[in-house]
This record gives structure tokens, C-alpha cells and sequence, in this order.
């Protein structure tokens, strides 16, 4: 098989031609069912052979950086593959990142063609995103002012072209992707994935999770983890809601999809979950055909695993794997052994358990810097059971930021071989005497406060158990020239009623009785909700709820 991460998806053709690989929503009928249209693997492969012959013939061909902005749909599927058909490189930004960001992302990204809706060409050229670079755009819809090519005269090239099926040869180190972060810790940054990357990443996830091609059918309620799933041989179906905001889904749509396809295999970000988790609860809904479920973007608390696994059957596991845009899987545990084995540590304030790393992931904790680490001899590597950075390396991992020196430096260490860097993951853990990987929170979040270093993670799951909290959240706060540290409270809907004071003082009580919180004295409640990233609505944004903090407490 060619290294084209795009290779899997003839592969599969050849093997399940008439199997569905997507269905995508368009609506509802009058009886109020959702009508779907879909495409075969055998159509999708044609589908993205068309337009990669049309990209060919307009000049959009392997390696140049083109940005892709276009809703999800079947066009969005069939555009993907055609450009890594022909070994472009598409250049993924989150909208949702802000104007700002964007134009800045676009700008270090520096691309040569742009393919995107109406609304995105017409942001485009009025903000002025990528201007220097940008040679060719293609608009998926109606073209306006800002001229160039449409979709449907992409295609007509495609036709004119002939009928023969793209495949570029691509290497393991050839560029495959530019992906960029969410922003939700910092400035967004591009993460470059070579076809190497997502070949391991593929591989990975298959050899874990006993995913089987022609059988497993798939509700990614985030688009873009629907990418692999041709590459799995999974059918695809992109459930009816708005994946810009998972935490404020219709759960009665995400159940009707299941009940409607069998799904037996779902994403979810832990606020996703949570809402559908409640709704299930409340309405007795079971759902038998689901044999896992991913979950992604924070810690997923014991509360929402408890009542998710009251819906599924009793072999079905929920799976949060650790990892991040730059390395991604790291490690996997199921909800299971997590409740039985792990949990009860974690409410002691031992950090949460995310298993041992996978095979293919070798994994080290060394001492705390925000400095720059330039070669792995220059870091120190921790003993068991004592919290540090967690660095990786492996084959999904990324090796560097796409034009953005500064932040690859402070990210990546070289090892021996030079073109094969470590990944800092920005977060902080410590493996057990079992191998596995236990993980404290993100390293800019860490609270060095006058009494210490507190660790979130560790501190809010203490407080996360008393049954009337949400969520909670350690920020630092200067009082009085000195750092202390502050924890928000977000009490769960349910209790928002129940007396400020007498849940503070119960949170007290809690946090006296272990070694890690006995020093947090200061309590505040957020009434509004937390602020969380766009991506997920799951990581809290915990910059921002320091300033709150700080501000209330003055």
C-alpha cells in the first residue's frame, strides 16, 4: 500500500464497494424524520478521484498548502481525500478561533490555494487572509466578487481529465497536513503531520480498539475524527446537530441516530456526553448496539461514565484516550477498569489514571521547566511516582509547528535522530510502578502559589466528588502581593439553588482530609458557567476565569 494516508480509502473500495461509507443529514421529512444522503465507498472514491483530476488541471497538485473551509457534507468528505490524493496539502483552522487568530493562523500557514463557501471567500478577501500567498481559490457554492473557480468547474476538469483514479506517491516524511490547535492554552499553532504520522495513527487505532471494517458503524459528533473512518472501513453517520457547540446538542437527535443505524462505535467530548447522558437517564433510553465510545477534549468525570454505562450493554466500554493535536494516541484505558481500579485514587487526589501507553508510543516524565530543552541529554528524566512534563515519541507524533520556530523550540527536543524530535506535551503526570500514565494537569495551569505548587488536576478531583459540583476549577490569584490559590466552583444545574456557604464548607471539610488541597482556604462560585474552548466546549479556559477570579476577590 502507498504511504498517501488517502490510500486506504480505494483500498476499501476494492473491498466494500457497495458498503455506505457516509450519510449526512440534509433535513427532515414532513413526518419529521431526518432525511440522509450518503455515499458508497465505491462513490466516495469515485467522487474524490473526480476532483482530484479537476485539482490536477487547475494547478492545485502535491505539495501546495491549500485551506479548506467548507462545512461538513459530502462534498467536505470528497474534497479531503481528493486532496490528499494528490498530495496537496490541506491547512485545517477552526473557525470558531476568532477573527483574529484566524487571519493569523492563515498567515503563518502561508498557503497557495483556498477552497471554501461563500461566506468564507467573502471573510477572505474583506479581512485580507493570506493575501501574499494565495494564487488560486475554488468556491464550494456560488461564486461572487472575489472571482476565481467553483467546485462544479473543478469537476469538469476532473471529467475532461479522463476516468483513471489518482493516487500520488507520497513518503512517510512528505508533508501530509497542517492541523491547528484549538487555542484553548495559548495561540493556536500548526501542527505539521507528515503521511507517516497518520499512517501510525491509523494503524494505532485499529490494533486498540478491535475495529471491524464492514461491521462497525460510526456518530463522530466532531467532523473531523470522521476522517478515519474509511480509513477504518467503517461506515460514517454525521448526526443531525451544530458540531460548533457539542454542549448545547438536541440528545433526542444524537439517540435517534443511534436507534436508526445500529451505531455501534461514537465520539463525544465529555459536555456532549453529559448532556445526552442526562437525557438518557431521565427517559429510561438504553442502547444496546454501542460497543464503545470515544470521549476527548477533558477529563471525562466518573459521574458522566456512571450514567452513560447505565444506557449500554454490558460488554460496551467508553474509552477516553489521552493525547493531543500533535500526538494522538498516547495511551488508553477503558471506563471500566477506570471506575474499578483507578477512580478512588483520583478523589484522593492522585491525578487520572489514562492507562499505559500504546505499543507504539514510548513515554517519559522529566523535571518541570518552561524553558526550552534542545537535545533529550539535556533533560532530566523523573523517577516513578514523581510528577514532571510528559514527553512522548512515536510514530504519531508530530515533529514540529509549520513556520512557527519559537513554539516548536519549546515543544520539541531532538533525540538521536535529529529528524525524529520528542514531543513535550505541555502536560504534567508520572507513571506508576505498572507502566501507567497518570496525568495532573497542564503545565501552565500549575498554581505556584506562596504555601506551594498545586497541581488542578489532582486538587479538583477532590473536590469534583462532593455531589452537588459540576466542575471546579484551580486558578491562582495575587492577595496582597502573594499568590494564592482560588477554586471556582460550577455547581451542578440541580443544586444552583442550594446555599453558597454550606457547600463551601463542605468543599473545606473535603479538601482538609488530603495533602494536596489541605492548604486551599478561598472558594468561588461561577453562576454563569465556565468558560471553555470552541473546539469541544469541554477544556476549561482557565486564563480567563483567573481574571474573573481576581477581579471578584478585589
Amino acid at each position: 500500500m502507498s504511504t498517501n494516508i488517502a490510500s486506504y480509502l480505494p483500498a476499501m473500495a476494492a473491498e466494500q464497494p457497495y458498503k455506505p461509507a457516509l450519510y449526512f443529514p440534509v433535513g427532515r421529512q414532513p413526518d419529521g424524520n431526518v432525511q440522509y444522503v450518503h455515499y458508497t465507498y465505491q462513490q466516495l472514491d469515485q467522487q474524490s478521484d473526480l476532483i482530484a483530476r479537476g485539482l490536477q488541471a487547475v494547478g492545485i497538485g502535491k505539495g501546495v498548502r491549500t485551506v479548506l473551509m467548507v462545512k461538513p457534507s459530502l462534498e467536505f468528505f470528497a474534497l479531503t481525500f481528493a486532496i490528499f490524493k494528490v498530495g496537496a496539502v490541506p491547512v485545517m483552522v477552526d473557525p470558531g478561533i476568532g477573527l483574529k487568530n484566524l487571519k493569523s493562523c492563515l498567515g503563518k500557514a502561508q498557503p497557495e490555494a483556498f477552497i471554501g463557501i461563500p461566506r468564507a471567500h467573502a471573510a477572505r478577501v474583506i479581512l485580507g487572509w493570506a493575501k501574499p500567498t494565495l494564487k488560486k481559490w475554488v468556491t464550494v457554492g456560488r461564486r461572487l466578487f472575489w472571482g476565481g473557480i467553483t467546485l462544479d468547474d473543478v469537476r469538469a476538469a476532473g471529467r475532461a481529465a479522463g476516468n483513471d483514479p489518482v493516487l500520488v506517491d507520497t513518503k512517510p516524511d512528505d508533508l501530509a497536513a497542517i492541523l491547528f490547535t484549538s487555542g484553548s492554552t495559548g495561540p493556536p499553532k500548526g501542527a505539521v503531520y507528515r503521511h507517516g504520522n497518520f499512517m501510525a495513527q491509523v494503524e494505532a487505532l485499529r490494533g486498540m480498539f478491535d475495529i471491524e471494517p464492514g461491521i462497525d458503524i460510526d456518530l463522530p459528533t466532531f467532523p473531523l475524527f470522521a476522517l478515519f473512518d474509511p480509513a477504518l472501513g467503517m461506515t460514517t453517520v454525521i448526526p443531525d446537530m451544530d458540531a460548533t457547540k457539542p454542549a448545547e446538542v438536541d440528545p433526542a437527535k444524537i439517540i435517534e441516530a443511534i436507534e436508526d443505524f445500529g451505531i455501534t462505535t461514537m465520539f463525544g467530548s465529555p459536555a456532549l456526553l453529559n448532556t445526552v447522558g442526562r437525557y438518557g437517564e431521565a427517559n429510561n433510553i438504553k442502547l444496546p448496539t454501542i460497543r464503545r465510545i470515544f470521549s476527548a477534549g477533558a477529563p471525562l468525570p466518573d459521574h458522566v461514565m456512571k450514567r452513560f454505562h447505565a444506557m449500554l450493554g454490558p460488554e460496551a466500554k467508553i474509552y477516553p484516550p489521552y493525547g493531543a493535536t500533535e500526538a494522538l494516541p498516547v495511551a488508553a484505558m477503558d471506563s471500566r477498569q477506570i471506575l474499578g481500579e483507578t477512580w478512588a485514587k483520583t478523589q484522593s487526589g492522585a491525578g487520572v489514571c489514562v492507562g499505559k501507553p500504546v505499543e507504539s508510543i514510548e513515554a517519559a516524565i522529566i523535571e518541570i521547566t518552561d524553558e526550552p530543552i534542545e537535545k533529550w541529554s539535556d533533560a532530566k528524566i523523573l523517577p516513578t511516582g514523581e510528577i514532571g512534563e510528559i514527553v512522548v515519541k512515536g510514530g504519531q507524533v508530530t515533529w514540529e509547528y509549520f513556520n512557527d520556530p519559537k513554539n516548536t523550540a519549546l515543544a520539541k527536543i531532538q533525540d538521536t535522530d535529529p529528524s525524529r524530535p520528542r514531543h513535550r506535551m505541555g502536560d504534567l503526570g508520572y507513571l506508576d510502578e505498572e507502566g501507567r500514565l497518570w496525568v495532573c494537569g497542564r503545565k501552565s495551569h500549575r498554581v505556584q502559589a506562596h504555601e506551594g505548587t498545586f497541581f488542578t488536576v489532582p486538587c479538583e478531583s477532590v473536590f469534583n466528588a462532593h455531589p452537588d459540583v459540576y466542575r471546579t476549577a484551580l486558578v491562582g490569584v495575587t492577595i496582597g502581593g502573594k499568590v494564592e490559590p482560588v477554586l471556582c466552583v460550577e455547581l451542578e444545574a440541580a443544586s444552583k439553588t442550594k446555599s453558597h456557604a454550606t457547600v463551601e464548607r463542605e468543599l473545606l471539610e473535603m479538601g482538609a482530609k488530603h495533602t494536596r488541597t489541605e492548604r486551599i482556604k478561598r472558594v468561588l462560585f461561577k453562576t454563569d458557567g465556565f468558560p471553555v474552548d470552541i473546539r469541544h466546549n469541554a477544556k476549561i479556559r482557565r486564563e480567563t476565569l483567573s481574571v474573573w477570579a481576581q477581579g471578584v476577590i478585589r
